[in-house]
Order: C-alpha cells, then sequence, then structure tokens
C-alpha cells in the first residue's frame, strides 16, 4: 500500500476522509494547523482529531504550532473576505509543511481534508496542491471529500463518535467575520 500523509484542518472533517482511504493507503494525519486561533481552540480540536485516528487506527502525526510564522506568512490579507486570497495562502502554507514533511518522512504522496467543507473552494485547495507537488516532487492527491454527499457523512460520523464541531474555520479573521455575519 502507498503510504499518505493527510494534511487534516478537524477531527470531524477526517471522518469521511480516513473512511474513504483507509482501504487503500496506508494513511497518517498530518495536523498542521498554526492559523488555529486561540491556542485552547487548537488544542481542542487536535484532542478531536486524535480521537478520530484512534477510532479508524491510523497514525497522528501534530505538527509545530506556529502561529506567528503563519501570520507573517498571511501578513497584508487580515481584511480579505472568507474564502478569498488569505485562505488560499493559508491552503498553501499548511499543504507546503504538508508536502515538505511527506518528502523528508518517506511518504509517498500527501493530500487533505480541506475539500470535504461546502465552504472550501476544492479547485482552488487542488490548484494549490498541485501546484506544491511540482515544487517538492512528490504527488499529491486531488479529492474532492464532498462528492457522494462526503460532508453530511462527516456530520453523522461526528455525531456518532460524539466529536466537538466547531463554528469557524480557524483563525480569527474568519471567526470574526463569523460573528459578524450572525449579528
Amino acid at each position: 500500500m502507498k503510504k499518505i500523509l493527510l494534511h487534516s484542518c478537524c477531527g470531524p472533517c477526517s471522518t469521511v476522509c480516513i473512511e474513504r482511504l483507509k482501504d487503500a493507503f496506508d494513511v497518517t494525519v498530518f495536523y498542521c494547523n498554526p492559523n488555529i486561533e486561540p491556542f485552547e481552540e487548537y488544542e481542542k480540536r487536535k484532542a478531536e482529531q486524535q480521537k478520530v485516528c484512534e477510532h479508524f487506527g491510523v497514525a497522528f502525526v501534530d505538527f509545530d504550532y506556529d502561529n506567528q510564522g503563519w501570520h507573517k506568512f498571511v501578513e497584508g490579507l487580515e481584511n480579505e473576505r472568507e474564502g478569498g486570497a488569505r485562505c488560499t495562502k493559508c491552503f498553501f502554507y499548511r499543504l507546503e509543511k504538508t508536502a515538505q514533511y511527506a518528502k523528508e518522512n518517506g511518504f509517498d504522496l500527501f493530500g487533505t481534508t480541506l475539500s470535504v467543507s461546502p465552504h472550501k473552494n476544492t479547485n482552488v485547495i487542488n490548484m494549490v496542491g498541485e501546484e506544491i507537488s511540482k515544487v517538492v516532487d512528490l504527488e499529491f492527491w486531488p479529492e474532492s471529500f464532498k462528492k457522494k454527499d462526503g460532508y453530511l457523512r462527516s456530520i453523522n460520523l461526528s455525531k456518532d463518535l460524539d466529536l466537538y464541531r466547531q463554528n469557524y474555520c480557524g483563525c480569527n479573521f474568519a471567526r470574526r467575520i463569523d460573528e459578524h455575519i450572525q449579528q
């Protein structure tokens, strides 16, 4: 079986992705999310991700929480709309870290759970992954996990596993936008 390093944004999103990949690949989940704020939220989501990995019997890697480095990377894009240039750059940051780790640690390919969300543009995610793939010289697994009711399946699996489901993507910029919209 080929070894895939699967970047995961959170436990709930990863459920259906792992379920779909585990019979075809040797899956390791890579938790690289320095965008998640505050740190307590990051830790809460990490614990849920570990719970999912234990449930499916897949390996888990926790990457460095370099929130300051992430902020420097997206500097100047703080006021971008959710789903815009800041998010694309954030995808790039996290997928580049994933690809580098995969390359350095003998994985055959890398992918991400980000495409399960109906709020994320799968074409943009896959474009970023393919671009990084060429630079790092490692295969990217382009996928739209939201297909075939993937998002609905992730919700149902999350309920079955009694997982915490967050109400914003991760960064404080997105949280402020979500809070503003709800008012």
